[in-house]
């Protein structure tokens, strides 16, 4: 089973601003909460840490992650893989009248039992965290 989530968020900021957040892969590991830590090892490729609680899983994976495609600052998507899952994440930014309006999309392959349904309940939640750290990244 493969989970798959799209979301939108409008932003009342210029799509320079959001770029400069989703560009940097530290950042955008920051908010997702399982992750345990974090490494840079590339300009563009880094080490997520994730812990996830589920049964067969009782250890932190490391997660190859790399932006496979860059677009400033209109577009990055990501993919990392590990023994435990692969995710692809994509990240799309267009003008509006009123700041701009960022496409959000996931994809999560399990390789382990429980990978799919544990992010199929939380997925979502994770990606009230990057709203609201954009959100706050804006006003700041």
């Amino acid at each position: 089973m493969t989970v798959r989530v799209e979301r939108t968020f409008d932003l009342g900021v210029s799509p320079e601003n959001v770029w400069e957040f989703i560009a940097d892969p530290e950042k955008r590991a920051s908010v997702i909460s399982v992750v345990k830590d974090y490494e840079q090892t590339g300009e563009n490729s880094s080490i997520w840490h994730i812990r996830v609680p589920i049964p067969f899983l009782d250890k932190t994976v490391p997660v190859r992650t790399e932006d496979v495609e860059r677009d400033p600052p209109r577009y990055v998507k990501f993919v990392g893989r590990s023994s435990a899952l692969r995710v692809t994440g994509e990240h799309e930014i267009q003008e509006t009248e009123t700041g701009s309006r960022l496409i959000n999309r996931f994809t999560v392959e399990g390789k382990v039992p429980g990978i799919e349904r544990y992010f199929s309940k939380n997925l979502d939640d994770e990606l009230d965290n990057l709203e609201a750290a954009l959100r706050e990244e804006a006003t700041a």
